[in-house]
């Protein structure tokens, strides 16, 4: 599953007096990550570090420690990402020192923490792939069909463009492309198949 969180957000949490801060925002390309990362080290530029992450795809991943002992803070931050299969993502946790050291293991569950807390905040959102197809009929059946077409929810009706013949075009998610020709076969009451004239992305909320 194609996921990604619903809105940018940002949390804030206290571990052993440090101030953890955790910035999460949806990015489409590595540009896009950097410049949110960098912006976010601008805004909080007198902390003690700024740990990043960030996933675009399976092949566009990185993180950093910012300082922090190798291993404890940017692939911790990154592990939560991954594990919740998300992509197009960036995650920086601002860290403020209070004085108490944490070891290892307590900058790994911190960092960590913070961002599985963030993206409990934000919400998920699945991806799905949304297509645009067409049918066509005869003009004489147009108002007829469009009033068939308007009695369901499986797709959207997005334009009828008339000429000798008039041009449906239905979008819906791909997934749905062979239920939604079966039932324009039925409704129709005749044979009736679905030709894509092109896609897009929607992010739809995940419930819990």
């Amino acid at each position: 599953m194609n996921l990604t969180i619903a809105k940018d957000t940002r949390t804030e949490q206290i571990i052993s007096k440090s101030r953890f801060i955790c910035s999460l925002k949806k990015v489409k390309t590595e540009d896009e990550a950097q410049e949110f990362i960098k912006a976010v080290k601008k805004e909080f530029w007198d902390a003690t570090h700024n740990c990043s992450a960030y996933v675009i795809d399976e092949q566009h991943q990185r993180s950093s420690d910012d300082g922090e002992p190798s291993g404890t803070a940017g692939m911790p931050m990154l592990g939560v990402l991954r594990k919740q299969n998300l992509q197009q993502v960036a995650a920086v946790v601002t860290r403020y020192f209070g004085g108490i050291k944490l070891g290892a293991g307590g900058l790994v569950r911190a960092y960590a923490g913070s961002v599985s807390r963030a993206v409990e905040e934000a919400g998920l959102a699945q991806k799905v792939r949304m297509g645009l197809y067409v049918f066509s009929c005869e003009p004489g059946e147009a108002g007829k069909i469009t009033n068939l077409l308007y009695q369901q929810q499986m797709f959207t009706l997005t334009d009828a463009d008339y000429g000798t013949r008039v041009n449906f075009t239905l979008r819906m998610p791909e997934a749905l492309k062979g239920q939604a020709e079966a039932w324009l076969t039925d409704a129709l009451q005749r044979q009736t198949e679905l030709t894509e004239a092109g896609w897009e992305y929607e992010e739809v909320p995940v419930e819990e």
